[in-house]
C-alpha cells in the first residue's frame, strides 16, 4: 500500500538516483561496487512502485521518499560517482617543527664538561656562607615537633564521672 508522497519529492529523489547512476557510468570517479549499483536500482524501483523506498516510519519523514540513511548513502554514492572524496572529519597532520633563522647558541663553542672532583665532599652550612648582619631579620625558630606516638594498639581508659545507666 503506497503512502501519500508529494510527486515533486518523488521526482527529485528519482532524478538524484538516475543522475548518480549516469555519472557512475561516465567513469569520472572510481567504479561503483556491485552493492552500490544494486542499491540504486532497488531504491529506484521501490520509489516508482510504492512512492517511498522505506516502510518503517521511524526511519524517516512520513512524507519523504527516502529514509535518512538512504539519503545519506545516495549522497555518498553521488560524490563517489563525481570523483570527489568522502567528506567527514579528517585527522590533522602534526605540525612540523621549523627552524626560524639562527639559533642564539650557534656562534658559541660547545662547552666541554670538566670531570668531577674526586675525594671527600665537604659540607658547608648556609650560616657559614652568609656573613652575619645584626640588622638583618633573623629566621624564625624551628617549630617543636610533637613527641612520637607509641606504636601498637591504643589503650582503653575509663574516665570516672561519666554518664551512668541509672537515669
Amino acid at each position: 500500500m503506497p503512502r501519500e508522497i508529494d510527486e515533486r519529492k518523488k521526482r527529485k529523489a528519482l532524478r538524484k538516483l538516475r543522475k548518480a547512476a549516469l555519472l557512475a557510468e561516465q567513469g569520472l570517479g572510481p567504479p561503483l561496487s556491485d552493492w552500490e549499483v544494486q542499491f540504486l536500482e532497488e531504491v529506484e524501483q521501490r520509489i516508482e512502485e510504492f512512492g517511498s523506498a522505506f516502510a518503517d516510519p521511524e526511519k524517516g519523514g512520513a512524507d519523504e521518499p527516502l529514509s535518512a540513511l538512504q539519503a545519506l548513502k545516495l549522497r555518498e554514492i553521488d560524490k563517489k560517482a563525481r570523483g570527489k572524496g568522502k567528506g567527514g572529519f579528517k585527522s590533522k597532520k602534526p605540525i612540523a617543527r621549523k627552524s626560524y633563522g639562527r639559533q642564539l647558541n650557534e656562534d658559541l663553542e660547545p662547552e666541554v664538561p670538566s670531570p668531577p672532583k674526586r675525594g671527600k665532599p665537604e659540607l658547608v652550612k648556609a650560616r657559614d656562607m652568609i656573613e652575619r648582619d645584626e640588622d638583618a631579620p633573623q629566621p624564625p625558630a624551628p617549630l617543636q615537633t610533637p613527641p612520637p606516638r607509641p606504636k601498637g594498639r591504643p589503650v582503653f581508659r575509663v574516665i570516672e564521672g561519666g554518664a551512668t545507666d541509672d537515669d
